[in-house]
């Protein structure tokens, strides 16, 4: 009996690979799990608010610029002080900065600032130097 190699070789060019997804799905999930399980997650601290520390406040200048696009009013603990405002900017006192409270409404155009006790109004804010 006779082996027909050249039907065999006919055989074996019409056969197309096929690619099982099964064993790449389960290395994906296995790398998956081993990072989720070695990860380690901190919470954040809601203490500080995103404001630096006061020993981080660098620099000579005594205020500093706080740009922002579309900037239309800024109100000093509750009393409107948007004539300060030059090219949709506002300068602000470094004591503000690092002890008052600073929020920024960019949707708004909204400036809202806090003054530590005892700053009065007009050395908060200044206009751009």
């Amino acid at each position: 009996m006779a082996i027909d190699t050249r039907a065999y070789k006919n055989k074996l060019r019409s056969k197309q690979a096929r690619i099982s997804l099964v064993p790449l799905i389960d290395v994906i999930f296995t790398i998956l799990i081993f990072l989720m399980v070695t990860s380690s997650f901190q919470a954040v601290s809601d203490s500080a608010g995103g404001k630096p520390e006061i020993s981080d406040t660098s620099g000579s200048s005594e205020y500093y610029l706080i740009p922002m696009s579309g900037l239309h009013t800024v109100t000093v603990n509750g009393v409107n002080m948007s004539s300060y405002i030059r090219n949709s900017a506002i300068a602000v006192h470094t004591n503000v900065i690092d002890q008052g409270e600073i929020t920024i409404k960019p949707k708004e155009g909204l400036i809202t600032i806090v003054t530590p006790p005892g700053m009065p109004l007009e050395k908060a804010v200044s206009t751009q130097q």
